[in-house]
């Protein structure tokens, strides 16, 4: 497992000491994809280059090559032999780049509009894109032109595959299924569970539903099989206070399954779907004597009573205090009740923290947004992009001032594991 940190020295900008991955793109970054057979990664971006860079096991990052789009670079997948880098962008191309032996990129036809997503098929040899253009094609990347054009209700906004469900999110809170095993037909058509905007999907591991994203910072649970819709949720996350963000990226682990959130609040989280805890957090308050723990996902959009069934406490001065304490109950308490033992007795808080560390609270917030994030093939690095989201626009932008990183979270099992779920009494 990779185990990497960086000196203090990118502090400021780089708050939770993670690699740095230079030479860094030179305008915000849209896409970060790992190759499947090794640690190479791919970053597009908004200067109209797509760049590789290969990590080592201890952590240096060696710039490989690099290829220019016309426009700006929206979207990026791999071939699942590690051999060949697709990317999309605004001029409205995909350009297939055959990285591994070093030869130059050739241009598919493309579409009419630009190009937001892309994945590829190994099941079926085939890539997909999908475009704001409201359409999804399939490449047999031998010939210039598209398999099939498969009609959108709009514009493409994100897009998912574990083969074989893949699900489309589009504009107007539009979420199409797809079989694979049919892709010509729509398997099911919904409104995204979310009230405002579609920012991003993530396809269940075991093809029984779907993550969704958006832009009110919120995420949502979803189960394909109608006889499933009781396991459906939502929470809240990336927000701070009235302030909410959008959520930019999900990324499930590939071997625990977990999950990580990535948003424009410049946090990012891991979170266990099944026993809907959120594994780690972002620092965002000092843990009270080290006796912080994670939030249940069930109480997260609600105000919880104490165990005393006394006054509601607001989510923000919650904290955890595991089962194993001497009551035998999950509780709730404040972080002032917790210190002084007004709902615990005083040994079982002590017991809480002792069980409990400060590393429970050790992501801390990025000074600029997280516009995207992926796991490498074996889940032990976690790439993020810390820019300008262009969520308030380019009069907002100022290109004097923007900083632009790419960072390399050394993932440990601790905190992608899942937990066993606490049940509430």
């Amino acid at each position: 497992m990779a185990s990497f940190t960086a000196g203090a020295g990118a502090a400021n900008n780089n708050p939770n000491k993670s690699l740095e991955v230079n030479p860094a793109p030179g305008d915000s970054v849209s896409s970060l994809s790992f190759s499947p057979k090794a640690n190479h990664l791919v970053a597009t971006s908004w200067d109209n280059q797509v760049r590789c860079w290969e990590i080592q096991p201890g952590g240096q990052c060696q710039a490989k090559a690099s290829i220019s789009h016309d426009q700006p670079v929206l979207c990026s997948a791999w071939k699942d032999d590690g051999t060949t880098v697709f990317s999309g962008g605004c001029d409205k191309q995909i350009k297939m780049w055959p990285l591994l032996s070093g030869g130059q990129p050739t241009v598919l036809s493309g579409h009419e509009a630009p190009v937001k997503e892309l994945a590829w098929i190994p099941q079926m040899n085939l890539l997909v894109s999908g475009s704001w253009d409201k359409t999804l094609r399939y490449w047999d990347v031998r010939q210039p032109q598209p398999a099939h054009v498969q009609q959108l209700p709009e514009r493409c906004y994100a897009l998912s595959l574990s083969y074989p469900l893949m699900v489309v999110g589009t504009a107007d809170r539009n979420v199409i299924v797809f079989n694979m095993q049919n892709p010509q037909a729509e398997f099911k058509r919904i409104v995204s569970p979310l009230k405002l905007q579609t920012r991003c999907l993530a396809a269940f591991p075991d093809q029984q539903g779907f993550l969704v994203g958006s832009i009110e910072g919120r995420v949502g649970v979803h189960h394909v099989d109608d006889g499933q819709q009781g396991k459906n949720f939502t929470f809240k996350c990336h927000r701070d206070g009235n302030d909410i963000y959008a959520v930019n990226a999900l990324n499930f682990h590939p071997v625990h399954h977990t999950f990580a959130t990535s948003g424009s609040d410049g946090g990012f989280n891991f979170w266990d779907k099944d026993s809907k805890q959120r594994l780690k957090e972002e620092a965002k308050h000092p843990p009270v004597n080290g006796s912080a723990m994670a939030f249940s996902l069930d109480d997260l959009q609600c105000q919880i009573l104490d165990i005393d069934g006394g006054v509601a406490l607001p989510s923000s001065d919650l904290i955890f205090l595991p089962a194993s304490c001497s009551s035998g109950r999950t509780t709730w308490a404040s972080s002032t009740q917790a210190e002084s033992g007004c709902t615990l007795k005083k040994a079982s808080c002590k017991q809480a923290a002792s069980r409990t560390s400060s590393h429970e609270l050790a992501f801390n917030k990025c000074p600029s947004p997280i516009t995207c994030s992926t796991f490498n093939q074996d889940g032990s690095i976690f790439a993020y992009a810390v820019c300008y989201d262009w969520s308030k626009g380019a009069e907002k932008h100022n290109p004097s001032t923007a900083k632009t990183n790419i960072f390399l979270h050394s993932v440990q099992e601790s905190e992608v594991k899942g937990k066993p779920r606490v049940n509430k009494k």
